[in-house]
């Protein structure tokens, strides 16, 4: 690759295709004037110049090519999850030794003491950031720099590390996730790590791109990461952790609330294709939707054809965007009524129907996707995004065509991308579970207070949108001590915590079963497994359920569940 196509990847001159690849080159040759980044056998992306995407993208390449935005899942104990039980056990002070953590967030403070040793050496086995260009890039990415052990190992020793290892983590995120994984011990603080022995491979991501901020209305002072970029991330951790000859369990505690819910998308069909390798576990926190007023379900009525959705958007609210998904095979159309009563008529659906819409009385322009049957998952979507929306409430007339049409969705944005004052009238709670928390085979955590046993207020919920059960496991996530930028510790509340919770149990039982010998072919479904089977279940609740899944993490009933009849 040319220096010119490299600083094509990062330019914000040039847009970022994701492409159905699948090793088929002739699927790449029709982008002209495009470079061309293969990320595995099934994906690719293309650079092309940013005037090649127009309001007619979606419509003629599909909603899949414009990668999805994720962020931060931001809201953020040993003795609830049995770990200090277990640890009091003679050969069973399980302390991640031998494992890797791979961490894919917003980077790390290598400088802080809880990732060093006693000998004042890093316990980071490698770090790829993508945000600082060099010719120190991993093999076959073009972009970032690679920092190894060696390398943080000298900035540690040297005045000025900074100068020697210039990587930091400005949003703490990234810092938060590895300390509560694999942090060491602060007794002085009541700090303790879950897997303080096992090491970490980091990923600090890019930033996404201007253009791809402003097609989806997400503002440009919120951490957001592209899908590409994610999928790079999760390829560099796996074949470090091949590379080293160690397990690795991998913490994605970044969702998104765009695409279908169904664990069909690029990102979460990959995850699950590699969740099935030998000696890795993948943990995704579940997200902090629950309570957000965001999603909406509808079901059409069966004498009038249609249901009625009212938005309230608040003030001051810069431009959104929101998806329709329908229940698949029916066929889906809308109208529009503003704040202010002017009306568009019933928009009929066609295939790969758009509409740029303005209005007389409002400042307001609307720009809609009709996608009949969208590439992954075969249903419809309604892509729908607001630039200038008027405070207010709008109103969705959702048509239903024949008896087949029998209900839908509607997602807006997650926490950060759009305003707390902009909300569904008629919630519900539930499918609020983040795109990659519906990934089949990845472990799927929500996050629950261990002082009360009681869930997180403000967790996603399941099931997916096809029913599969999602969350699996639920973890302490409600002020959980974790490390803040400046080397002080903060109390957390979140998804993204009982991820990180989840994640050093992982590193454990990777520990246990692969390092130790007793179950060499552990991946991430078998570990699903034990979790399940070792979960704290309550005798008045039935389970699986939307909220806790199959139950509370317990890693002493893991063990238990192996030596007596389940």
């Amino acid at each position: 690759m040319t220096t010119q196509d490299r600083e094509r990847i990062t330019s914000q001159d040039y847009a970022d295709l994701l492409i159905a690849y699948s090793g088929d080159q002739n699927v790449l040759n029709q982008f002209q004037n495009g470079t061309i980044q293969i990320i595995n056998f099934f994906d690719a992306v293309v650079h092309v110049p940013i005037s090649q995407v127009t309001v007619n993208t979606v419509v003629s390449l599909g909603y899949s090519v414009m990668p999805s935005l994720y962020g931060l899942i931001s809201q953020a104990s040993l003795e609830a999850s049995g770990i200090l039980r277990i640890r009091n056990i003679p050969n069973f002070n399980l302390r991640g030794k031998g494992v890797l953590i791979g961490i894919i967030d917003s980077g790390i403070d290598y400088l802080n003491p809880i990732f060093q040793r006693e000998d004042k050496t890093t316990k980071i086995a490698a770090i790829w950031d993508q945000t600082i260009s060099s010719d120190n890039y991993p093999e076959g990415t073009f972009y970032g720099t690679e920092y190894t052990r060696e390398q943080i190992n000298e900035a540690l020793q040297s005045t000025t590390p900074l100068e020697v290892v210039p990587t930091t983590d400005e949003i703490g995120h990234g810092t938060m996730v590895a300390g509560i994984s694999a942090g060491n011990e602060v007794p002085d603080s009541a700090f303790y790590g879950v897997a303080p022995d096992a090491e970490l491979v980091v990923v600090k991501l890019k930033q996404a791109k201007t253009y791809l901020r402003q097609f989806f209305f997400v503002p440009e002072n919120v951490p957001c990461y592209q899908e590409n970029d994610i999928l790079f991330a999760i390829d560099y951790v796996m074949k470090t952790a091949i590379k080293l000859n160690r397990p690795m369990a991998i913490c994605l505690a970044l969702g998104t609330s765009q695409g279908a819910h169904d664990g069909r998308g690029t990102l979460s069909s990959y995850l699950s294709l590699q969740a099935e390798n030998i000696g890795f576990s993948i943990i995704v926190a579940a997200g902090n939707e629950g309570n957000a007023r965001r999603h909406y379900y509808g079901t059409i009525n069966a004498d009038t054809g249609k249901d009625t959705v009212e938005l309230f958007v608040g003030e001051n609210e810069p431009g959104f965007s929101m998806e329709i998904w329908g229940n698949s095979p029916g066929l889906y159309s809308i109208d529009i009524q503003t704040p202010s009563g002017e009306y568009v008529p019933q928009i009929i659906p066609r295939l790969d129907e758009n509409r740029d819409i303005s209005f007389i009385f409002e400042q307001t322009e609307i720009f809609v996707d009709y996608q009949i049957i969208e590439s992954q998952s075969g249903d419809q979507l309604i892509l729908v995004r607001f630039r200038n929306p008027s405070t207010g409430i709008w109103r969705f007339t959702v048509y239903g065509r024949g008896s087949l049409a029998t209900g839908f969705h509607i997602w807006l944005p997650m926490e950060g991308f759009i305003s707390d004052n902009t909300y569904f009238v008629r919630s519900d709670p539930y499918t609020t579970i983040l795109s990659l928390g519906n990934a089949r085979a990845p472990i799927t955590v929500t996050a629950y207070n261990n002082e009360d046993d009681s869930l997180y207020l403000n967790a996603s919920r399941g099931f997916t949108r096809t029913g599969d059960i999602k969350p699996e496991i639920a973890a302490p996530g409600v002020n959980i001590l974790a490390p803040a930028p400046g080397q002080s510790f903060v109390s957390v509340s979140g998804t993204s915590a009982s991820a990180a919770h989840t994640t050093g149990v992982a590193a454990m039982l990777l520990e246990w079963a692969i390092v130790r010998g007793n179950q060499p072919n552990i991946n991430t479904l078998d570990m699903k497994i034990f979790m399940i089977r070792g979960a704290r279940r309550e005798l008045d609740i039935r389970y699986p359920n939307r909220d806790w899944g199959y139950g509370i993490l317990d890693v002493y009933n893991i063990f238990d569940s192996l030596r007596t009849p389940t």
